[in-house]
């Protein structure tokens, strides 16, 4: 591959690329909101060495963010100052290292690993089935589901740091807790290796199969959403407490808090992420007077308001 026209041509202080780098890139496409600004610059390297010589190149000031499917993120309105690095093709591959182990890039997505180890009769990965997103967004944020958790099954993670360096990390180093890990800013995960056991691809399968018609039943996928909205509070459902707090259906301009999930934002066709990211501020402070527990934020919000 090699760079766009709108890459070292129109931009002398941003180094060469070999993959594709474009200028005032529109982001709301690459999110499950379909809303937001756009990029300063979205960079989608052509391999890791693209990326390090990219980011060693760099000048250190302008800063640098991951995107990978766009699934638990608010893009705000003013878009993302610096450069937005997007893993493509080249970073998706699913290989069986042995007979229980999987080595995965950090763009292959949470299907992909799941069915490949389903294939390779390796268990205990059947819940990335459930995780809308890529390995490197959920091995940052510990991403898990139907209780399971990244940090269950995750051995090491390869990154490239801001600065250019690749570097392995292991579990260990990562200092896991729920949905959040000490990743240093500006890192990218462009691989990671993950360590089930043996069992029938068969009973995988059901298993996965049971997760996709409990997610199908239980969450509005088919619409404009960000997944999961707000972290799990210790002793409490996030849902629940929304719930109690009456904001089922809560709406502000054309953003609503779903009535088939309330732990789900909704943009029912125009909304900006400036309405969302109210609304779910909206739903904090409800809650919090109903309930007095605070919610935290489980969707990234990233960017600049108008």
């Amino acid at each position: 591959m090699t760079a766009t026209a709108t890459s070292s041509a129109s931009a002398p202080s941003l180094p060469p690329v070999r993959g594709r780098l474009t200028a005032d890139a529109p982001l709301a496409p690459l999110v499950w909101f379909k809303s937001g600004g756009a990029a300063e610059w979205l960079f989608e390297p052509a391999d890791v060495d693209d990326l390090r010589d990219f980011l060693a190149a760099l000048d250190p000031a302008i800063p640098v963010m991951g995107l990978g499917l766009g699934s638990n993120l608010i893009v705000r309105d003013g878009g993302v100052p610096g450069v937005v690095i997007r893993l493509g093709k080249a970073f998706a591959k699913v290989e069986r290292l042995d007979a229980t182990t999987l080595r995965c890039g950090g763009g292959a997505s949470g299907i992909l690993v799941s069915s490949t180890a389903r294939d390779a009769g390796i268990g205990g990965v059947e819940f990335l089935r459930s995780i809308p997103g890529t390995v490197g967004g959920f091995v940052r944020m510990n991403g898990g589901a139907y209780g399971r958790e990244v940090s269950d099954v995750l051995t090491e993670a390869d990154i490239v740091l801001r600065s250019g360096e690749r570097r392995t990390l292991r579990l260990s180093d990562l200092g896991y807790t729920y949905r959040h890990s000490d990743l240093p800013e500006g890192a990218i995960v462009v691989g990671a290796t993950f360590r089930g056991h043996l069992a029938d691809p068969a009973v995988i399968g059901a298993e996965m199969d049971r997760i996709a018609a409990e997610r199908e039943a239980s969450q509005p996928l088919r619409s404009k959403t960000g997944g999961s909205t707000f972290k799990n509070p210790q002793g409490h459902k996030a849902w629940q407490l929304v719930d109690a707090a009456g904001c089922r259906g809560l709406m502000r301009g054309q953003a609503q808090v779903s009535e088939k999930h309330c732990n789900f934002l909704l943009n029912l066709g125009a909304a900006t992420s400036a309405d969302i990211e109210a609304l779910g501020e909206e739903v904090r402070d409800k809650v919090k007077a109903n309930s007095g527990v605070t919610l935290e934020w489980e969707i990234q919000r990233v960017g600049v308001s108008l």
